[in-house]
């Protein structure tokens, strides 16, 4: 029912991230499907076989699957197979592993020391890595030694490495003998933006272990950590086991993995929500004083409006995160999700007008 009071907005919005979402209803009746009989434990089961065999025709190659519940422990048990515990791996220093990960990463490889790269856009580029890596004292016993180095596509910022940005930082790790990762948290919105091939982003580009996503674009709890090289993926059942992630009923998060991948599931939801958040931006940065804080190539949105108006929408219970200032204004992080309704869109976007005249 409309609030009589003008001040206060009805149905406040929620932007705040992609994991505020539900699940997919494909993949909930997928999850009520794998309930009926019994099944083979610990990933024993044809359905994560089916799911193993279905990733390798989408990434036009053999790869070894693994599912894992949570992209933290995707991350961290994927960089552990490629870094001992006197090695390094480098990343952007606001990638995820850095800022948001508690510490697992380095956990998990038993103290391996994460290397900062990176500027405002989110990305770090071949050349900076190849600088780092020059002066990094390789072979000298007081140094960490450069173990890995390690993407996050998309990026913190919402923003894609193109398949050229990720070959060529392939070629730098290649040269040093590194590990290459790939935080693929939202892999199928980058996959969207840049209209490539999966395989043309990660293997074909030097990718050697991807963290591929599907919790954010509409799965409950399933992430699969997916090798494309057979002698990396040796002692990770061994990993995973340890790291309290082999799931003795493995099948549940295998089914979510099948119905995500079924009938292009993954990239329906990505080209959704990615389109949403397009339109919102555009809406958005054509209001006096909105300024785009980094371009919107993914579902994400980093947007500078002036102080009175974010306050104004707080106070009206609209959800989004505060990220920085720019000047005068204060940017805001907005997270598009699969089943972000258009309603909610035309709703921000009706009120950040309302409010900016």
């Amino acid at each position: 029912m409309p609030s009589t009071n003008a001040n206060t907005q009805a149905a406040p919005t929620d932007f705040r991230s992609d994991n505020v979402t539900g699940v997919a209803p494909q993949i909930m009746e997928a999850i009520m499907a794998a309930n009926a009989g019994t099944v083979t434990s610990y990933g024993d089961d044809e359905t994560t076989a089916r799911v193993q065999a279905r990733l390798a025709e989408i990434f036009e190659t053999d790869v070894w699957m693994f599912p894992v519940a949570t992209g933290t422990a995707a991350n961290s048990l994927s960089l552990a197979a490629l870094t001992p515990s006197h090695g390094s791996v480098y990343c952007h220093r606001e990638a995820h592993i850095e800022v948001d990960e508690c510490g697992a990463p380095e956990f998990y490889t038993g103290g391996a020391k994460l290397v900062l790269l990176g500027d405002a856009d989110g990305k770090f580029t071949a050349a900076e890595l190849d600088a780092n890596l020059s002066s990094a004292h390789i072979g000298f016993q007081h140094a960490v030694q450069p173990a890995a180095v390690s993407v996050t596509q998309a990026a913190e910022l919402g923003t894609v490495y193109s398949v050229e940005e990720l070959t060529a930082i392939g070629d730098v790790a290649k040269k040093f003998n590194l590990g290459y990762h790939m935080d693929g948290a939202r892999f199928a919105n980058a996959l969207i933006n840049l209209g490539c091939t999966p395989a043309e982003m990660t293997w074909k580009a030097g990718v050697d272990v991807l963290s591929f996503g599907a919790t954010k674009n509409g799965a409950m709890a399933a992430e699969a950590v997916i090798f494309f090289k057979e002698e990396l993926a040796e002692n990770f059942l061994y990993r995973r086991k340890r790291g309290g992630h082999l799931f003795s009923k493995m099948r549940f998060l295998s089914a979510q993995l099948e119905a995500y991948l079924t009938d292009d599931l993954w990239l329906k939801n990505a080209r959704y929500s990615n389109g949403l958040a397009t339109r919102l931006a555009t809406a958005l940065e054509k209001l006096p004083g909105g300024k785009l804080f980094a371009p919107v190539q993914a579902n994400e949105i980093f947007i500078g409006l002036p102080a009175s108006v974010i306050e104004a929408m707080e106070a009206d219970g609209h959800l989004f995160y505060r990220w920085t200032t720019d000047g005068d204004n204060i940017v805001i992080r907005l997270v598009t999700g699969f089943s972000t309704d258009d309603s909610m869109v035309d709703a921000f976007i009706a009120a950040a007008t309302k409010l900016r005249n």
